[in-house]
């Protein structure tokens, strides 16, 4: 059987690291979420943001660029591969953003510090959501806002799973990783009762549906190296993979439209307010 690793240790290694190798392909397809969030914070202008689970760095370079010079944009994320990759991009693009390598849920910010947060798809992981959140209410200045987008569940979502249902039937899949995962905010309720219980108001969820795509060429890529397909793949033989690819290559015809890969994002948007 495939050892599950820890989230914090597979961020740090295999995950982390395929994440910046794809990172191309990962940016484009979720542009859409990037330019809703973008939207957000040129409207609230913020002068001190920060991003969430920020990865390789897409959404708090974004924002940097919308805010201009006079904003502090800080990215956050777990993952050391992910921020020193996000870490060289500013570099690369002359950006002033700035990242740290910490889990958002522990970090000690400066209190009365941010005066907003964005997050795409990066805060569903907290091992303890309720102290994330009171851990970011900390930090938040008394008028600061929120704007994370969540996935909603797995059923509205049939897309993310393919790969490994379609697996399934030809090897042994790790289960995924410990912990609430990716679709740990779901439930509209709960989210909003973890936020609640956070010390954040005025909690709003909406449903967001956006169409996410990627060039065709990238999907037997994309699915042969994330997810639990992924994991079981580092240590697969040749004859195993190429099992595995002709089990699951179908699977996505109904995504697949000529030379591009097209999915429904079903998601939330989450807004809150400090007070």
């Amino acid at each position: 059987m495939t050892h599950t690793p820890s989230p914090i240790d597979a961020w740090n290694g295999h995950s982390g690291c395929t994440w910046v190798d794809l990172q191309p392909v990962l940016d484009g397809m979720f542009r859409p979420l990037k330019e809703v969030l973008v939207d957000e914070v040129r409207a609230r202008s913020p002068r001190r943001l920060l991003d969430i689970g920020c990865g390789t760095g897409d959404t708090t370079l974004a924002a940097a660029r919308a805010l201009g010079e006079d904003a502090e944009c800080v990215g956050v994320d777990i993952s050391r591969p992910m921020t020193e990759a996000a870490v060289e991009r500013a570099r690369r693009d002359g950006s002033s953003a700035t990242f740290i390598c910490d889990n958002a849920q522990t970090h000690d910010f400066a209190a009365d510090s941010i005066d907003m947060f964005i997050s795409r798809l990066g805060v569903m992981f907290f091992e303890q959501a309720v102290i994330a959140f009171a851990n970011l209410r900390y930090a938040a200045r008394n008028d600061a806002s929120l704007c994370f987008i969540v996935w909603r569940s797995a059923e509205e979502n049939p897309y993310m799973t393919t790969a490994e249902r379609a697996a399934a039937s030809v090897i042994e899949l790790p289960p995924r990783l410990p912990g609430p995962g990716q679709f740990g905010f779901a439930e509209r309720e709960r989210a909003a009762s973890l936020l609640a219980d956070g010390g954040w108001k005025h909690v709003d969820i909406q449903p967001l549906d956006v169409t996410c795509t990627y060039p065709s060429s990238e999907l037997i890529g994309y699915f042969m190296r994330l997810g639990p397909v992924g994991v079981a793949m580092q240590q697969a033989d040749e004859a195993t993979r190429t099992r595995v690819i002709a089990a699951v290559r179908p699977a996505f015809d109904p995504y697949v439209f000529g030379d591009e890969v097209r999915y429904n994002a079903a998601c939330w948007i989450i807004r809150a307010r400090a007070s």
